[in-house]
């Protein structure tokens, strides 16, 4: 009996728009980190004067290919969060805020530490959001169709992040995963614009 093979078109991108669509977060990275360079310095001198710890905290998380990567972002919690040391799904209200971090979470302007990713290959500005293995082996065991979306890397933002909130469920994992796969299948450029709009109305 023949193992059923997986889709190898699932990409609605070709090869082309794939290294244009690189070459645009490359350019947009270099703008971005350059003429928010003074928003960057303003969170970092808030967060030192308003909480202990460092400003910038880093997570592995899973991407492209499978493969763990560093993410950043500006600290929005007490340093201790997980102090038990089992991963925890983040809330929109979460009581582990700190008072600058429900800001700066309001804002999304957490994730802007993120461009660096961007810059270095890590994610693309468009993509499915990242996560940890302990939560994708979570999401596996109901939909293992997950693993399709290390075909692309991992984005900073996507219509799933747009519609569907914080996903602070494995109902909204699920849901978000769906909408990601959708993302993957009928992607373009002019989709990709469309969602980097989206967001920065939403912002």
């Amino acid at each position: 009996m023949s193992q059923e093979k997986e889709p190898t078109n699932i990409d609605g991108m070709n090869g082309l728009e794939r290294s244009l669509k690189r070459v645009g977060d490359v350019v947009g990275a270099m703008f971005l980190l350059i003429v928010l360079s003074p928003v960057f310095l303003y969170i970092y001198i808030r967060q030192r004067m308003s909480a202990s710890g460092p400003v910038i905290y880093s997570q592995e998380r899973i991407g492209k290919g499978g493969k763990p990567f560093k993410i950043y972002k500006f600290r929005t919690m007490v340093v201790d969060a997980e102090k038990d040391g089992v991963p925890q799904l983040e809330q929109e209200d979460d009581p582990r805020l700190t008072e600058f971090g429900k800001t700066l979470r309001r804002h999304h302007l957490d994730e802007l530490p993120q461009i660096w990713n961007v810059l270095k290959g890590d994610m693309s500005f468009v993509g499915y959001r990242p996560e940890r293995q302990f939560f994708i082996d979570k999401i596996m065991e109901k939909n293992p169709d997950y693993k399709l979306l290390y075909l692309s890397a991992p984005g900073v933002t996507s219509q799933a992040t747009i519609e569907n909130g914080y996903t602070d469920t494995l109902e909204k994992m699920l849901k978000r995963l769906d909408m990601d796969l959708d993302y993957l299948r009928n992607r373009s450029l002019w989709l990709d614009a469309k969602i980097i709009l989206k967001t920065v109305f939403n912002i």
